[in-house]
């Protein structure tokens, strides 16, 4: 990292972040999420974090705990603790959501362990392989990176589009393509490929690399790079945006033609994690990496205060002004991965001022972990955990922008 800043600003920024990890984060989601009588992860709590009954069991966000654990682990972040707890979420994947017969990940149990929803998402599916890779790692289990390689052959054999590029998005439990759109998960049809769900492939391959090295892996990884930094993009407005038809062509309308801030800064430091990976050097797409940036702060960065908004309509301001806990977590990322790649100050002064939001606005330090959503009145609303919300997002961020601190 070019370094502007002192030795002592490095110092008092990691201990910032080592505060949020180790005195908000780490505790409000250990011990007090582990079901230890029907298995998994227990995440319905609701705005205060006091625990709400029932509550569904969502492959997205069981294997976002599995892997969050196993991060910590692999980080030095946690002990044996963190450890045997990625493995109580891992068993409760082999064993309750991997669909033996068919292979791959139901989408939805109820808290009894029922099946809800069936159907294989990629989405989810996409969390499984990023789960199952780094506990893999953690635990050095060669039958969780057997089940790993297992899920990228069936994304392999089923969901790769070979015309195309990228993947179809839903099936049947048994693989096979939907007919009718009330199958549909995610809130679209069937005919969709969603930048959302290939951001998120294409974290979970960047980790199924690192553990395995399986030389298809990396040739897909390096598919997922020219997919997210071209076809999602709408080249004239230096913005990507989620809905696209199977050969990538966007769909519009006022509900489309919108812009995500937090996954279109996500999808910066994500991008350089998966060049590092395959060994595209960064210089060739920082042009791309700056366009991105520049207009998610020029529409969604709240100069004042700090804090990124959700979203807004192409090339006009953000008009959903409310501050979700993730989106602040991926521009924190973002914007330091920016100045270590760059050296322009103005990332950094991007990072300064929203990493002060988050310690001041969106941690809750009263009891523990990120508020939901902090409307712009500064009123926090929603769930502290809930099927969507687990440690993922502001955990791995304060992980990574430690690490990216070091160098």
């Amino acid at each position: 990292m070019t370094s502007q800043r002192s030795e002592g600003w490095r110092e008092e920024t990691g201990s910032q972040l080592e505060r949020v990890l180790t005195q908000n984060i780490m505790p409000f989601w250990y011990p007090q999420t582990l079901d230890n009588e029907k298995g998994g992860y227990h995440l319905n709590h609701d705005v205060h974090g006091n625990p709400r009954k029932g509550g569904t069991r969502m492959i997205v966000t069981q294997a976002r705990m599995v892997w969050y654990f196993s991060k910590l682990y692999n980080k030095g972040w946690g002990g044996d603790e963190c450890l045997q707890a990625a493995e109580h979420g891992y068993r409760f994947l082999r064993d309750e959501m991997w669909d033996e017969e068919n292979g791959g990940f139901y989408w939805q149990l109820d808290s009894e362990g029922k099946i809800l929803r069936p159907n294989k998402h990629m989405y989810g599916q996409a969390f499984g392989l990023y789960s199952l890779s780094e506990y893999a790692m953690a635990s050095k289990s060669q039958e969780a990176l057997n089940l790993a390689r297992r899920m990228f052959r069936l994304m392999e054999e089923h969901a790769h589009d070979r015309d195309y590029g990228g993947y179809n998005e839903l099936f049947l439990p048994d693989w096979s393509p939907p007919t009718r759109a009330e199958h549909a998960y995610l809130g679209y049809g069937l005919d969709v490929k969603r930048m959302n769900t290939h951001l998120h492939m294409l974290e979970a391959l960047i980790t199924y690399y690192e553990a395995t090295k399986d030389p298809l892996g990396k040739e897909r990884l390096t598919e997922l790079v020219f997919v997210l930094s071209n076809s999602v993009v709408h080249i004239g407005v230096g913005a990507c945006t989620e809905l696209h038809r199977l050969d990538w062509s966007p769909v519009h309308g006022p509900e489309h033609d919108r812009v995500s801030y937090g996954h279109n800064l996500e999808n910066i430091w994500l991008l350089i994690e998966a060049c590092k990976a395959v060994g595209i050097p960064n210089g060739l797409l920082t042009n791309y990496y700056r366009s991105l940036f520049d207009y998610s702060t020029k529409f969604g960065f709240d100069e004042q205060k700090g804090g990124v908004y959700d979203s807004g309509p192409i090339d006009e301001p953000a008009d959903r002004l409310a501050k979700v806990w993730w989106v602040q977590a991926e521009a924190l990322v973002s914007m330091i991965y920016m100045y270590r790649l760059t050296g322009d100050a103005v990332y950094l002064g991007c990072f300064d001022k929203q990493l002060d939001w988050i310690e001041e606005y969106q941690v809750d330090w009263k009891n523990g972990d990120w508020f939901n959503t902090v409307l712009p009145d500064g009123n926090p609303i929603g769930s502290k955990a809930d099927e969507w919300k687990s440690a993922y997002h502001n955990g791995r961020a304060m992980i990574e922008v430690f690490e990216a601190l070091k160098t």
